[in-house]
């Protein structure tokens, strides 16, 4: 009798874990397709802002954006992620540095053109080789291609601030 018992616990306690288990799983898939929404929801505004001017220091789509103030606004505003406000802090952060031809839409990509060799311009790339930024006074956002001589002779590396993918 009493090893009936063991055995039925045995099986009841396993029948438990391997259901517990399953329920992770499904929780991490449900949590990694939330993160991939959001991601989708910031790219998605980023191109709603298309248009919208450079402005130094700006930090709405009313006043218009700096390159860095325009992700730091996306990332906020549609996945609740809090980046650092520079340019420069975000290059320095311990977010993941990730290769150019690892890049994933909603990282950030960063490019060296102010004549000293420092980091100076975020943008957001987007996937098939462009990124959305707001480039600067005078300008107004738009998508580029890192492709572009420019940008390509002055593309630094890249950071994911996010998780999906």
């Amino acid at each position: 009798m009493f090893k009936s018992l063991c055995y039925l616990f045995i099986a009841s306690l396993s029948f438990a874990l391997s259901s517990a288990s399953a329920n992770l799983q499904s929780h991490a898939s449900f949590t990694a397709s939330l993160k991939e929404a959001s991601i989708n929801d910031v790219i998605d505004r980023a191109h709603e802002l298309l248009g919208t001017p450079y402005k130094w220091g700006g930090t709405s789509a009313d006043q218009g954006f700096d390159c860095s103030s325009f992700l730091v606004y996306l990332f906020k505003t549609e996945a609740n992620i809090q980046i650092p406000r520079t340019t420069a802090a975000m290059h320095r952060s311990t977010a993941a540095t990730v290769q150019r031809s690892a890049l994933k839409p909603g990282d950030a990509v960063f490019f060296k053109g102010n004549g000293r060799g420092q980091v100076s311009h975020v943008g957001l790339y987007i996937g098939g080789g462009q990124f959305i930024h707001s480039p600067r006074t005078g300008k107004h956002i738009r998508i580029d291609s890192l492709s572009n001589s420019y940008w390509n002779r002055h593309y630094t590396t890249a950071k994911r601030f996010h998780t999906s993918g």
